[in-house]
């Protein structure tokens, strides 16, 4: 799994950062978080190729996290794209999309669907969820968590042909979960031979947001928390009028949310230099990490 942070600025795009945009590679799909002007030539920028897009999430309707999609279609229907996209936002919004990306002159060569998620649905894919909560905003805004399903646990070789197991495809099916019936007809069962489940990887992205409980029960023990922080902490009354946050407030939800990491983005233009940002922080949580456009991160998997 790795994240590639395509913008990090909030509201106004300045030389060193572009506006919101995400983009989370994992196994064969390839998602994105927001979608701001701009978004398609910093994919440009990072090697990450439009048509490889598998789905979208807005978190809201302000201009800097969605004015990107209509000139990102069109180019995808200008290479000829023919596999669906689908868009998912906040429940109300899909026609305001829609009527979006009806403005453009253009020929759509692809489905294109939009849904609606309701605060608290639950989105299964392959291999994980999509998980949602209402953010503390000032319209309508999702945060999302992506939440791997578990893994198999570990294969001990010498213990499965200690049963006469033999290597090769009886191996894959056990790590599959399924059962091996050996050729005298004995069962080797995957619990006799493997190790306890491994827990998947968690990713929280809050969007713009005030610090609230239900971003701190979406990010419980995530392994990345991607907050808002467009406000030093010396402006923490702006930020609350605004609904957004500061170093400090987002510091204290990784902190009870008993998080990896936690990666600040939506830095105000106001900021060239962001180590304010980081200092404040990271005297609450010192694992923290101010995202810088085309930034990328790993996230490894547990054991």
């Amino acid at each position: 799994m790795k994240l590639i942070f395509l913008g990090t600025g909030g509201s106004i795009p300045t030389p060193e950062r572009g506006l919101p945009a995400i983009a989370l590679k994992h196994e064969r799909e390839l998602l994105l978080f927001d979608c701001a002007e701009g978004t398609q030539r910093q994919m440009a920028r990072a090697g990450v190729s439009p048509m490889r897009l598998d789905a979208i999430f807005i978190t809201h309707l302000h201009g800097d996290h969605f004015l990107g999609l209509a000139g990102l279609v069109q180019t995808l229907s200008l290479m000829d794209r023919e596999r669906k996209l689908e868009i998912f936002c906040q429940k109300g919004e899909g026609k305001r999309i829609e009527s979006y990306l009806q403005i453009p002159y253009y020929t759509l060569t692809f489905e294109l669907r939009v849904h609606e998620l309701e605060p608290g649905e639950e989105l299964r894919r392959r291999g994980y969820r999509i998980l949602t909560i209402e953010a503390d905003h000032n319209v309508p805004s999702l945060a999302y968590a992506l939440v791997e399903d578990e893994r198999p646990g570990k294969l001990y070789p010498d213990k499965a042909i200690a049963l006469g197991v033999k290597a090769g495809p009886d191996f894959s099916r056990l790590k599959a979960g399924e059962s091996v019936k050996l050729r005298d007809g004995s069962i080797v069962k995957p619990e006799q031979v493997m190790g306890p489940p491994r827990p998947g990887r968690k990713v929280v992205y809050t969007g713009d947001t005030r610090p609230s409980k239900r971003i701190v029960e979406l990010a419980r023990n995530a392994d990345v928390l991607i907050h808002d922080c467009t406000l030093a902490d010396e402006l923490a009354e702006k930020a609350a009028e605004s609904t957004h946050s500061t170093p400090s407030e987002a510091a204290e939800v990784a902190k009870q949310a008993d998080v990896k990491q936690l990666t600040l983005i939506h830095i105000s233009p106001r900021y060239e230099d962001d180590a304010v940002l980081l200092e404040q922080a990271q005297k609450i949580f010192p694992n923290t990490v101010v995202a810088r456009d085309l930034m990328e991160l790993e996230v490894p998997l547990r054991k």
